[in-house]
C-alpha cells in the first residue's frame, strides 16, 4: 500500500485541568517506520493512543485511510490496525500459544481465517517464541510476555502496526530483533510506529523520528536531524555524545560521563 495510514492534525488532549498533548500534527505513511521519542512523562503513549483510535482527542481530528478515527467499529479498526501496549497482562492462565493465536480473532468468520496457521506459524517465528507456546502465560518473564504478545500482534496481519515501549523488558538481542522485524514490516508495504526510550534504536531503525517533549511535538524528520546533541541535552536535560556507527552509519547517542574520583 502508498499513501498515508494515521494522521493526526492540531490534535490535543487534556484530561482536567492538565494538558496532555497540545496541537500535534503529524502522520505515518505505508511503508516507512516512525519512532515516537521522548522523556518519561512527555506524552508519546498518549499520541499513540490517539493512533490506534482508542483515545479521542479534546479537539483537532485523527483519521485512519482518510477517515475519521471515530468512525471506525472495533471490529473495523481490529482488522485494520494492531497495537501492543506497554502493559502486556492476560486476565486468565492462557498458554502462551494461546496468547498468540487470540491476535487471529479479528478473522474469524472471514475469508482470511483459512491463513491462521500460517500466520501463526510465521508470528510465533518471528518473535522467536516456539520454546514457550506450551508454558502458562503468567508463568513467563517480563521479557517472554512482551515477546508473545509481539507474536500475538503480529499474527493479526494488519497494515497498521502500533508498538508502545516493544523492547523495554528485552535483553540485547531481542532488543534488536524486535526492532528488525518492525524494520521488515515497513519494507513490506505496512505503516509502523513505535515508542521507544532507548535513542540510538531509533536512529538505527526507523526512517523518521518525532520528538515528543511536554506534550508538543518539538522535532520530526530523519534520525540524523532530529537527534542533535543540542536537542537531546536540552529536551532531557543531561549531555550527550552523538557519534556514527562505523557499520551503518547512522547516529549512536552516548551520555557523557565523567570518571568518578
Amino acid at each position: 500500500m502508498t499513501g498515508v495510514a494515521v494522521e493526526v492534525r492540531h490534535a490535543s488532549l487534556r484530561s482536567d485541568e492538565a494538558t496532555i498533548l497540545d496541537d500535534v500534527t503529524t502522520d505515518v505513511g505505508y511503508g516507512r517506520l516512525l519512532a515516537l521519542v521522548g522523556p518519561n512523562g512527555a506524552g508519546k503513549s498518549s499520541l499513540l493512543s490517539l493512533l490506534t483510535g482508542d483515545r479521542a482527542p479534546t479537539s483537532g481530528a485523527v483519521h485512519l485511510d482518510g477517515r475519521p478515527a471515530g468512525e471506525w467499529s472495533a471490529r473495523e479498526l481490529s482488522r485494520r490496525r494492531s497495537v501492543l501496549l506497554q502493559s502486556n497482562q492476560v486476565a486468565f492462565s492462557f498458554a502462551a500459544g494461546q496468547v498468540v493465536a487470540m491476535g487471529r480473532t479479528p478473522w474469524i468468520g472471514t475469508e482470511r481465517a483459512r491463513l491462521d496457521d500460517a500466520r501463526i506459524a510465521e508470528a510465533v517465528e518471528r518473535a522467536d517464541v516456539a520454546h514457550l507456546l506450551h508454558r502458562a502465560y503468567p508463568s513467563l518473564s517480563g521479557g517472554e510476555k512482551a515477546r508473545v504478545s509481539l507474536a500475538r500482534v503480529l499474527a493479526q496481519d494488519t497494515p497498521v502496526v502500533l508498538l508502545d515501549e516493544p523492547t523495554a523488558a528485552l535483553d540485547l538481542r531481542h532488543q534488536e530483533e524486535v526492532l528488525r522485524v518492525a524494520r521488515r514490516l515497513a519494507r513490506d508495504g505496512r505503516a509502523v510506529v513505535v515508542v521507544l526510550h532507548d535513542l540510538s534504536l531509533a536512529a538505527a531503525y526507523a526512517d523518521e523520528v518525532a520528538m515528543i517533549d511536554g506534550g508538543r511535538l518539538v522535532a520530526r524528520g530523519n534520525p540524523r536531524d532530529v537527534l542533535t546533541a543540542d536537542r537531546v541535552e536540552a529536551v532531557y536535560g543531561t549531555p550527550v555524545r552523538v557519534l556514527d556507527d562505523p557499520d551503518t552509519g547512522r547516529p549512536v547517542i552516548l551520555p557523557r560521563r565523567h570518571a568518578e574520583r
